[in-house]
This record gives structure tokens, C-alpha cells and sequence, in this order.
């Protein structure tokens, strides 16, 4: 679509940056690409694309072009995510949720209840600050692709409570952290040594149904 046939809004700033996510939609750019399909000086260009960066909702690949940041996926995790979780959930008997960074803050985007009267569990829409918590530090980049698969956390945010969480990775960048939570004392020897792979297991399954687009199936060879 033509610059000039856009919808507008009235709100410049506003309008220009939604042009910008609808021709990276469409086609990666880099910035003068974009400054000359949109009809805008290139400094304009680059302070628009740098302020979408910073907000997640575009994302920048190794040769220079823009493309639809990873916070477009949140939608896509919570609901793929699902019956991934519920399985952990089932298998377990503790609470997962599925958290996503905002800012300086973490917010859970899906939560499966414990079905134990003691629980540690948080529910959808809970924004906690960073960097406290296993999914916080995982979200803060605390799993290195090469590194640990999981970090697990003890009374950290909260007394009592642990949790072991792995990361969901989406084009190279951690998206999401998968996070198994429950009181300490059903954790030990350790949230990581109990439920770790489990959690990280679950987590490339999350991983794999965003790039197909649908949920994979469990894995049942035992």
C-alpha cells in the first residue's frame, strides 16, 4: 500500500509508526529503505525505529533490516502455550505460568493452578518488578543459548516459595519464560534438580509451536 493511502489517525507520531510496523510487516527494511517508502527524512526514520526497538515491537536482524518485534508473539505464546502448560501442570502437581518482559517489569501472560490446597501459584495478569524470581532473571537474559537450561530460584521473591524456569526463544531473543513455582519444602532436593529439565522440556515445546504455529504433540517414547 501506498504511503499516501494510509489510514490516518490525525496523531503524526502515532501514524508514522504504525506505517513503519506495516512495511516491515510486509517486507524487512533497513532504515533508509524505510525513510524512502514512507516519505521520511532518514533522522525521523531512526528515531521512530529505535523507540519501536526499545518497546519490543520491532526487532533488527544481523544484516541491518526491521521486522515485527517479538511483543506481536505474546498474543501467539498464551494460547500455544497452553496445553504445554496444563501437561507440566498435570505431571507435576505444582503451578506454571508463562511470563513475558515488560520493561522493568515481568508480566505472566498464562497460569495453570496446582490442584494442592498448598500452592504458589500467581494468576494471568500479574506484573511483578525486576529482577527477582527465576523468570525474571531468565527474561533478564540469564540463560545463555550456550549456558544453563534452566535457573531455579529459593525464597527469593518470597519466603517459602521456589521456582525453576527456562527460556522460549523466538528468531535468537529469549520471548517468554516458562516457570514452575511451589512451596519449598515439596522442592527438595531443589527446584532445578526436581522439575529442570521437565521445565526446560516444556519450554522448546512452546518454542517449536511458535515456529509451526501450532502446538506439538507430547512426547510419549518414555
Amino acid at each position: 500500500m501506498a504511503h499516501t493511502e494510509r489510514s490516518t489517525t490525525g496523531v503524526g507520531v502515532l501514524d508514522r509508526a504504525v506505517a513503519i510496523l506495516d512495511s516491515v510487516e510486509s517486507r524487512p527494511m533497513g532504515t533508509s529503505e524505510l525513510a524512502r517508502a514512507l516519505h521520511l527524512s532518514v533522522s525521523t526514520t531512526h528515531r521512530l525505529t529505535a523507540a519501536l526497538l526499545a518497546h519490543d515491537l520491532l526487532r533488527r536482524d544481523t544484516g541491518g533490516r526491521f521486522h515485527l518485534g517479538t511483543r506481536f508473539a505474546t498474543a501467539a505464546i498464551a494460547d500455544l502455550a497452553r496445553p504445554v502448560l496444563e501437561e507440566l501442570a498435570a505431571a507435576t502437581g505444582e503451578s506454571v505460568q508463562v511470563w513475558v518482559r515488560r520493561a522493568d517489569h515481568r508480566l505472566c501472560v498464562l497460569s495453570v493452578e496446582s490442584a494442592q490446597e498448598l500452592r504458589a501459584g500467581l494468576p494471568a495478569g500479574t506484573l511483578l518488578p525486576l529482577p527477582h524470581g527465576s523468570s525474571a532473571r531468565v527474561l533478564m537474559g540469564g540463560c545463555d543459548p550456550d549456558g544453563a537450561a534452566w535457573l531455579e530460584s529459593r525464597a527469593e521473591r518470597a519466603p517459602g516459595v521456589g521456582s525453576v524456569s527456562a527460556p522460549v526463544r523466538l528468531h535468537g531473543a529469549t520471548v517468554a519464560a516458562v516457570c514452575l513455582s511451589g512451596p519449598l519444602h515439596r522442592l527438595d532436593p531443589g527446584p532445578g534438580r526436581l522439575f529442570g529439565a521437565d521445565v526446560a522440556a516444556a519450554a522448546r515445546r512452546v518454542e517449536e509451536a511458535l515456529r509451526t504455529g501450532r502446538e506439538e504433540p507430547a512426547d510419549t517414547t518414555g
